[in-house]
């Protein structure tokens, strides 16, 4: 349960700042003929992850193919991963500078199109990671995880629009993409042990005996979520502290400057 909430909690809450980008952009520049054309491709996105997550349901069942789209998953959401922790803030520049060539054609098909597509590849492809990483969840509560992280996504995302100021986003997508990154561990553990099970790998009985305690449902490997919510917990703390300290000197500065008396900083400034 755990996993699928960090899980649909941080995609959820990245789609909605997608979104939210996207929106505000067009509102600013005054192109209110373009919102259509992003509703109606955050509807196809949402349509195209949920037929991915359909069709993943019906026949993917065997070890061999769970074990593929392990390995799968771990390249693309660990790369993806690392792609947003380097590009994150520059993200919302990047896509108002596409978005401003988009929608700057003088065409308002091409314009209606060309945001329509913007929309669908991006809200798809944080679709599609979900469900993937879903897939490789093996637990009785996942829709349970799945509905607390679409409600923690929506108090996430009401609280950007009322406190944003107050949330640090840098540092949220960092610790998720922590916890990401070892879960990806927990993934390839388990591809490991079904490619095993599916006669792939040298010596794959002795193989998947080995890593049968790893699983997710083997006697370490159903303490590795919380084991990996630990150490992103650790981590947070560690970022939180050392902000702290660097933002200390720049509050003593400030103090010093606010205290100092106004007629000692007029005569200064005409001594110079």
């Amino acid at each position: 349960m755990l996993q699928a909430f960090i899980v649909v909690f941080r995609e959820g809450f990245e789609s909605f700042l997608i979104v939210g980008i996207i929106l505000a952009y067009l509102r600013r520049i005054g192109e209110y003929r373009l919102i259509p054309a992003m509703y109606w491709g955050l509807g196809v996105s949402v349509l195209a992850s949920a037929g991915l997550g359909y069709m993943l349901s019906l026949g993917v069942n065997e070890a061999l193919w769970e074990g593929i789209f392990g390995v799968v998953t771990i390249i693309l959401v660990a790369s993806f991963v690392i792609h947003v922790w380097k590009t994150g803030p520059k993200l919302k520049k990047e896509m108002e500078t596409r978005l401003d060539r988009i929608s700057s054609g003088s065409a308002t098909r091409s314009a209606w199109l060309g945001v329509f597509f913007f929309t669908v590849v991006m809200i798809t492809k944080e679709g599609m990671e979900t469900v993937l990483m879903l897939f490789q969840i093996h637990d009785a509560s996942l829709v349970t995880g799945v509905l607390l992280g679409v409600a923690g996504a929506t108090a996430m995302a009401l609280a950007w629009v009322n406190f944003g100021h107050l949330i640090n986003l840098r540092r949220f997508f960092q610790v998720t993409a922590i916890f990401l990154l070892l879960f990806m561990v927990q993934v390839g553990i388990y591809s490991f042990h079904e490619l095993s099970e599916a006669g792939v790998l040298p010596n794959s009985q002795v193989l998947h005996d080995a890593t049968e305690s790893f699983s997710p449902e083997g006697i370490y490997g159903k303490w590795f979520s919380l084991v990996a919510l630990g150490l992103s917990a650790l981590w947070l703390i560690g970022a939180g502290i050392r902000d702290w300290f660097s933002a200390k000197p720049a509050r003593v500065t400030e103090k010093i400057v606010t205290n100092f008396p106004s007629e000692n900083r007029v005569t200064s400034q005409r001594r110079y």
